[in-house]
């Protein structure tokens, strides 16, 4: 195993981590512990010692499941990361009562990696209101937890604000070949090592996409690349090559895949990629992106609609089918994330939104195909 080095700890941390919100589960939806368990002692033989949970994974499962496991092994051998949950959070007191019930949950007196979960600019501004930062301190003072960050999901501007807002340790954000421009992307991550904060990579995989059914157009310039490696090489050896980066969460579901991942984390160095394969990562970027008809980069400057459409979150949905040539899997993921009253077909292409989009994108004309695509 290789391990990389937070630039504000003396941590050593083993270059792949172990995200644990996908484990198996059994005919009811509960964790299948049998082979989670197995899944978890695998890795850490292999010298995994990052664990990443969070208050809401397997509905509330994953942190009592993961403090079980805490108890089967050395403790001070890892190091052990969840999440605050901001959006569940109403008062500074409740900050409080959640990090102790996850003390709890974890059977254990300290948490080494703290995250604010899945920040983005509405809940940074209620948590900041809410004494967020000074819970955090607190926190760290008392020896409750070691090292403070966040998750994030927005744009860059976000990014920036709240990065530059507090003296943070480290911070997770979507990290892949693909999304370099997209929320944080690599903008973000200069930005934070240029502040000494920590990185770790989720969506190394962008949720599967990149490691399964890559359209025809997409292989084809991995194939006259003359690259040997598969899909889920090529996707992590990106992430790895990157030297900011200091740990690479995966969401194992299986021992196969634990297996795998070990492999290529035992082999995981930074600044091998010479820049003629970078070159094929950019032009594999690019054949994904020819596949979207329009370019939306969620600024929300169409947003609010009159009738409630979920714009970006429409035009983002959409998007994804395009870009990875998925059918079915996208169908679900909309009618479970873009609400009833929110979807395509409930535009009335009254116009209100186009003109504010500075990518002049024909915004009711697309809603119009995306509500026949998805009623289809």
């Amino acid at each position: 195993m290789k391990y990389r080095r937070m630039p504000r700890s003396k941590d050593k941390l083993s270059a792949l981590g172990f995200g644990c919100m996908r484990f198996p589960t059994d005919a009811d939806g509960k964790i299948d512990e049998a082979q989670s368990f197995a899944m978890l002692h695998e890795a850490f033989q292999a010298g995994v010692n990052y664990f990443d949970t969070a208050w809401g994974y397997h509905n509330g499962e994953s942190e009592p499941f993961l403090g079980r496991f805490l108890q089967q092994i050395d403790r001070k051998q890892v190091y052990v990361a969840t999440k605050l949950p901001c959006w569940l959070v109403k008062t500074r007191e409740d900050m409080d009562e959640y990090l102790t019930n996850q003390l709890d949950r974890l059977q254990t007196d300290y948490i080494d990696y703290y995250l604010l979960h899945a920040l983005n600019k509405k809940s940074w501004k209620q948590m900041l209101d809410l004494g967020v930062l000074d819970f955090l301190t607190q926190a760290k003072a008392n020896g409750k937890i070691r090292h403070i960050g966040f998750s994030f999901h927005d744009d860059y501007a976000t990014f920036s604000r709240i990065i530059r807002a507090f003296d943070w340790d480290f911070t997770q954000f979507m990290l892949n070949y693909l999304d370099t421009t997209y929320q944080a992307g690599l903008r973000g991550l200069k930005l934070a090592a240029s502040r000494k904060v920590g990185i770790i990579s989720m969506e190394p995989l962008r949720g599967g996409k990149l490691a399964h059914s890559l359209p025809k157009d997409v292989e084809d310039v991995w194939q006259k690349s003359g690259s040997s490696l598969s899909p889920l090489e090529r996707a992590l050896t990106w992430v790895w090559n990157i030297p900011e980066c200091t740990v690479l969460l995966s969401g194992m579901s299986d021992l196969d895949q634990v297996l795998q991942n070990l492999r290529m984390a035992n082999n995981a160095r930074a600044n091998t990629l010479s820049q003629k394969e970078l070159l094929v990562y950019s032009k594999v970027r690019k054949a994904y992106l020819s596949r979207i008809p329009y370019l939306c980069s969620e600024c929300r400057y169409c947003m609010l609609c009159p009738f409630g459409v979920n714009i970006p979150g429409v035009l983002g949905f959409y998007s994804e089918a395009l870009m990875f040539g998925e059918g079915h899997r996208n169908h679900k993921e909309y009618l479970a994330f873009i609400k009833e009253d929110s979807r395509a077909d409930r535009c009335t292409k009254c116009g209100a939104c186009a003109p504010k989009c500075p990518h002049h994108i024909d915004i009711p004309h697309w809603m119009g195909n995306i509500a026949d695509f998805y009623n289809d």
